[in-house]
This record gives C-alpha cells, sequence and structure tokens, in this order.
C-alpha cells in the first residue's frame, strides 16, 4: 500500500471547502441512504443489487445508489429548500480506469428558483473557490461555453439540428465511416458520433460547459420550448466530465412518461435488473423550479491538483483490493 499523505490532506481540505462554500450559501446539507428497493431507471447506468436478509421477513431487494437523485428529489418536494450532499455513489459494469471507480464520491446540490444556464454562475463560483495555488489554468474558471449544435458543426463538420432524424444521422455515420447496426437506436447512434467526432477535439485550454443536449436523450431536464434541444450542460476539464447539470423537469406527466419508457428500456437490456416503482412519482408531487448539479468529486480532485488520474486521489481503488485472478490466458 502505497498512500501519499500530501494528497490525503489536500484532498481533506478541499471537501472542508465544498462544504464551507454551500453551507455560507444557506445551503442544507443532507445525507441520504446509500441502498434504496427501487432506483430511477436509467439504462445508460449498470446497477449494485444486493439482498436484506432477516430472520423476520422474506428479505427485500436492494440497490446500491448511482446518485442520491432518488432521495434529494423527495426532500426538495418536501419543501427542504435548496440542498447539498457529499456522498458515495456506486455504478457498475464500468471499466477501472484513470476516471472510473465504480465506487465513487459524489456532490450533488439543487438550488431552487434558478435554471441549468444560472447554475453556470454557481459552478464557476464553486471552482474559484476550490482552486489552488497549483491548481492548472486549465481547470480554472471562466468557463468556455459551447452548445451541442456549434460543437458538431465546428468539429463533426455538419449541423446535428440539420440531421437529427434518424436516416439522417445513419447517413452521416456512413458518410464518417463508424460503424452502426441495424438495430441501434437514435441514442447510441448519437453517442458513437459525439464520441467519435467530437468529444475527443473539445478545446481543453479552460473548463469547458458543453450545453443544450439533444432532448432525444431522455433524461429529467427541461426541454427548450420549440427546439430539439434540453435545458441541460455537462463541465469538461482537460477534456474529462465533471459534472451534468439539468433545470429539472416539474411536469408529472412528463416525468411519469420517462418512468414509463425508460424502465422498459432497461428491462429489456439491463444487465442488471432493477425496481423503478412509479411510486416514486407521486412523491414529487409539488416539486419546485430549481437546477440540479451532479459533480464527481474525484475527478474534480484530480483537475484541481493537476493530477492525472483518480487513483491518485482516492484511497483504495478497487483495482488495489481486488484479488489478483488466478486465472491464467488461454
Amino acid at each position: 500500500m502505497n498512500i501519499d499523505y500530501n494528497k490525503l490532506k489536500t484532498r481533506s481540505r478541499l471537501i472542508r471547502g465544498i462544504r464551507d462554500f454551500f453551507n455560507t450559501r444557506d445551503f442544507l446539507e443532507v445525507d441520504t441512504p446509500l441502498l434504496s428497493p427501487e432506483l430511477i431507471p436509467e439504462p445508460s447506468i449498470e446497477n449494485f443489487r444486493t439482498r436484506l436478509v432477516s430472520p423476520y421477513n422474506d428479505g427485500h431487494e436492494l440497490y446500491l445508489i448511482p446518485s442520491p437523485e432518488i432521495w434529494m428529489k423527495q426532500l426538495l418536494a418536501d419543501g427542504s429548500g435548496d440542498i447539498f450532499q457529499i456522498c458515495k455513489s456506486f455504478r457498475n459494469s464500468e471499466q477501472i480506469s484513470p476516471v472510473h471507480n465504480p465506487e465513487f464520491t459524489m456532490l450533488e446540490w439543487y438550488k431552487t428558483g434558478i435554471t441549468a444556464e444560472e447554475n453556470i454562475t454557481l459552478t464557476e463560483e464553486l471552482t474559484a473557490h476550490l482552486a489552488l495555488p497549483s491548481t492548472p489554468e486549465a481547470c480554472r474558471p471562466p468557463f468556455r461555453q459551447m452548445t451541442m449544435e456549434e460543437a458538431f458543426v465546428e468539429f463533426a463538420g455538419f449541423s446535428l439540428e440539420e440531421n437529427i432524424e434518424f436516416p439522417a444521422l445513419t447517413a452521416q455515420l456512413r458518410a464518417h465511416q463508424i460503424p452502426a447496426g441495424e438495430s441501434e437506436g437514435w441514442e447510441v447512434l448519437f453517442h458513437k458520433l459525439f464520441l467519435t467526432l467530437v468529444e475527443p477535439e473539445l478545446p481543453q485550454d479552460r473548463p469547458l460547459v458543453l450545453k443544450n443536449y439533444p432532448s432525444r436523450l431522455k433524461t429529467l431536464s427541461k426541454d427548450i420550448p420549440g427546439t430539439p434541444w434540453s435545458e441541460r450542460w455537462e463541465l469538461y476539464m482537460r477534456g474529462t466530465e465533471i459534472a451534468n447539470c439539468y433545470t429539472e423537469e416539474t411536469d408529472p406527466v412528463k416525468i411519469r412518461e420517462y418512468f414509463r419508457s425508460e424502465s422498459l428500456e432497461k428491462t429489456d437490456h439491463a444487465l442488471v435488473p432493477v425496481e423503478s416503482g412509479s411510486s416514486w412519482v407521486e412523491k414529487l408531487a409539488g416539486f419546485p423550479e430549481s437546477s440540479g448539479v451532479a459533480i464527481g468529486v474525484d475527478r474534480l480532485i484530480t483537475a484541481l491538483t493537476g493530477d492525472k488520474s483518480i487513483q491518485g486521489v482516492i484511497l483504495f481503488p478497487l483495482d488495489d483490493i481486488l484479488p489478483i485472478s488466478k486465472k491464467q490466458p488461454e
């Protein structure tokens, strides 16, 4: 075991700095469960499943949360006001890499009465508050801003809005010699184009807010009326996604439809099936106008310290503690 205690002390200071930032702005810090009997259906995320074993009943299937959203939104609907949380989150079926660990630390906050656009400023202020003397200029505010449409025009060489229908998107894949299966859906095709042509070319000289994602990427963010875009952005630092932000959807009809369609998708394709009961939607009655941001704390600390991998700023990364496989190469 080789722990750099100077990095550990820096991490501790930065997490204290996060708490100081939100406490001075009258956010309430909350501490919600890591286990849940149901999850928000997100087909792009695989989950960890476990079981409550009890001598008093038949037991229950439980899941490790991929983010605290399922609990925090219930608090918002109950009238909590502005809230934040720093907690562990879990994503299954992902590689262990310089930017991935199945167990990671998440910062999530919700501010009422603002939009995703206004939350950019709050995120800039947080980053400025946390910046160290050694923080690279590429990870300091001000943030550069670019829409998804602008990014496609500049880096992929075509307008996404003009090619957003399935046949035109498929034609762009062929034109750029990107393989596409006949049964692959719109989201898969979009991500192939984005990850191949756009994301590797995003500017890295300072943090980048990439905003106005296609509304066909199903999330719980509001759509921008009269456009094919949603009120969503992601923050990149040195080419790595750090944060995700929505103007939160408040329409119960749209939230219920999201649950219905995404539950079907997840049931059909998930490696780990989960319960996604519609009862959660009913608990959001009275959900306020708000914007939420989720930040990968390990990635943020890596960026602010100028490190190259989250493995250097977390204790006991999974690839260090897993038993060495005894399987020999065939």
